[in-house]
């Protein structure tokens, strides 16, 4: 069965973190991070069980030396005492003792391939000789050999986690900082632990790009599986923001690679307390596990479809605005006036009644359309033959209907074609009918029509976003059109949908916020500082911000930044053009003037 069109679960090995298994058989487990001081152990013991209150499986805390590894072991005894066994996982970057010391008192470690044995990244171009990179490899080798020990002698399971922007300068002098060399940074190390039978061991690829991250993962399964590897996966978006921002970018990336049936463990990044991001993972993983033992959706791909990588499925340009090289649509079931913001109107407007007015693209029912200008009709396969002088027409039909009946679309070049799902397998239905169309050679447009039924903001937005997300990064569409319960305004709906086709990197409609969720290395109020940079940019829609409240996330890890504004220490902040720091160390309380006169010197300023 094909796994696009099919939900089943990647089979992978269990790996034990203290007494919560993951992968295998296992449910999908859900974890945050702390973002107390790691040394304040009495407040990173009250946050760490209120995140496993919230129903998370593991924490992570980070330990950036050898005193805050030693301080997870004391979080652990309080946490112990007062009955909350959640298992704890160490967070290590750039410190291999750091990681020995933790790897003695935590259920679990995670290390950073790219910068556990090589140096800090500095964006250098480094060249190598074959044996010269053999010997970098030998190198990586004896330096996790007393690591994989410590971790053996102490039933302490590992984490390899890659992020895109922090990988090693060895790395990207041959690779590039792409998904490949995310892959090849793991695997590296995974080849040392396969090698030592330690097998214990979860993999990250993680991004803020969603389609990086989701071309990472799926590279990564590819190569472990040429090399009959089976490791559980954990996923996540990295730095996605906050906000319904934040879900919907982490629904779209998370939800698109669950569908597949990858992913063992995840985490939802927010930059808000960690606690809040546990629900949210939890509807994620209850909605997309609930496709189990779904109705099989029969189908294959189209012919030279790279489902590693998919480009834009091949369309004809209807009426000049939908399909070919026109970015998607936005299509919504509500009037003009229902939208409140005047900026994220959609493309048309659907009037069930024949209500229009002048200044809109409308589609309406068939019975209702009377050949006004700029007013389309919404038809059914029984109402084809009705209106053949229309210059575009809409045609809707369920996405289980047999390309068979379709036969009538061949060679149309006026027609939109809007699929809605039928069965619980929303994305996997809708992709199999665009792929049988194309095997057909019809080339016509198609819309996504999904409906939800959920009275709540995050649930629409989890759903919303997981099944559109899944589409359109595998790039089969040209266009949404969410709809939603009257509970909903129209507003909302619009909004969601073009924050679902941002987060796909299809069409940006507004300023890029790449914000990372805290951690004890952060060196500000991050939530409050987050709020701040987007009231004074948020009207620079051709604009990434990166806001990062430490060096280890800043400036690799916000590598699709055009700006960042970076903690440089307590009260002290950095400013970066991409990956170059012009201002180091301004006071807190200055650097969002500072930011401002940055975007302003290298012309990218607009005015509000």
């Amino acid at each position: 069965m094909n796994k696009t069109f099919n939900y089943k679960r990647r089979p992978t090995v269990s790996v034990p973190v203290g007494g919560i298994n993951m992968g295998g058989d296992w449910p999908v487990r859900v974890q945050s991070m702390t973002n107390t001081p790691t040394d304040d152990i009495e407040a990173s013991a009250a946050q760490s069980q209120r995140i496993a209150y919230a129903g998370a499986d593991y924490v992570r805390l980070t330990a950036q030396g050898v005193k805050q590894a030693h301080s997870i072991g004391d979080v652990s005894k309080i946490l112990r005492a007062k009955g909350c066994s959640i298992p704890l996982i160490a967070d290590i970057h750039f410190n291999p003792q750091a990681a020995l010391a933790a790897a003695e008192v935590c259920e679990g470690v995670r290390i950073n391939p790219g910068n556990f044995v090589d140096p800090a990244r500095s964006f250098k171009r480094l060249e190598y000789t074959d044996e010269e990179y053999a010997a970098e490899l030998d190198r990586i080798r004896e330096a996790l050999l007393p690591f994989i020990a410590t971790c053996r002698a102490h039933n302490t399971a590992v984490r390899l986690g890659v992020n895109h922007g922090s990988l090693s300068d060895r790395i990207m002098s041959r690779y590039g900082n792409t998904a490949a060399g995310m892959v090849e940074s793991v695997m590296e190390f995974l080849r040392v632990f396969v090698k030592e039978n330690f097998l214990d061991v979860v993999i990250s690829m993680k991004a803020s790009n969603v389609v990086v991250m989701v071309e990472a993962v799926r590279r990564l399964v590819d190569a472990m599986d040429r090399e009959d590897m089976h490791f559980p996966l954990h996923l996540g978006v990295t730095e996605a923001g906050f906000g319904e921002d934040g879900r919907i970018k982490s629904a779209v990336g998370i939800g698109a690679l669950m569908a597949e049936g990858l992913g063992d463990t995840i985490r939802v990044s927010l930059s808000e307390e960690p606690e809040m991001e546990v629900p949210v993972a939890r509807k994620l993983v209850n909605y997309i596990a609930a496709r189990e033992n779904h109705e099989p959706i029969q189908g294959c791909f189209a012919e030279d479809y790279d489902p590693l990588c998919p480009e834009r499925r091949t369309t004809v340009e209807v009426n000049g605005r939908v399909g070919g090289g026109c970015q998607p649509i936005v299509i919504a079931s509500y009037r003009p006036d229902e939208i409140d913001d005047a900026e994220l109107q959609p493309d048309y407007y659907y009037s069930a009644d024949g209500l229009i007015d002048g200044m809109h693209q409308f589609l309406v029912p068939m019975d209702c359309w009377r050949g006004e200008r700029n007013v389309f009709p919404l038809l059914t396969l029984g109402e084809w033959d009705r209106c053949p002088e229309a210059p575009m027409r809409f045609l809707q039909f369920p996405a289980t209907t047999p390309v068979s009946r379709l036969e009538l679309l061949r060679g149309r070049t006026d027609t939109v074609l809007v699929i809605t799902p039928v069965g619980i397998n929303v994305p996997g239905e809708e992709q199999a009918l665009t792929h049988a169309l194309d095997r057909a050679g019809i080339n016509c447009p198609v819309i996504i029509r999904n409906s939800y039924s959920d009275s709540s903001n995050e649930w629409l937005q989890v759903k919303a976003g997981a099944d559109l997300g899944a589409v359109l990064l595998n790039r089969r569409a040209d266009g949404i059109w969410l709809e939603a319960p009257t509970s909903h305004n129209g507003g909302e709906v619009v909004r969601y949908a073009y924050a679902i086709l941002q987060a796909a990197r299809q069409r940006i409609s507004k300023m890029e916020l790449i914000s990372c969720p805290g951690c004890g290395r952060t060196m500000f109020d991050l939530q409050a500082t987050v709020k701040r940079v987007q009231q004074a940019t948020a009207h620079l829609s051709h604009l990434k911000i990166g806001v990062m409240g430490c060096i280890v996330n800043g400036p690799g890890e916000m590598a699709d930044a055009d700006y960042g504004y970076v903690g440089a220490a307590v009260g002290r902040v950095s400013l970066y053009k991409g990956k170059q720091c012009i201002k180091m160390n301004i006071p807190e309380e200055e650097a969002i003037d500072h930011l401002i006169d940055l975007i302003k010197q290298h012309g990218d300023w607009r005015e509000p």
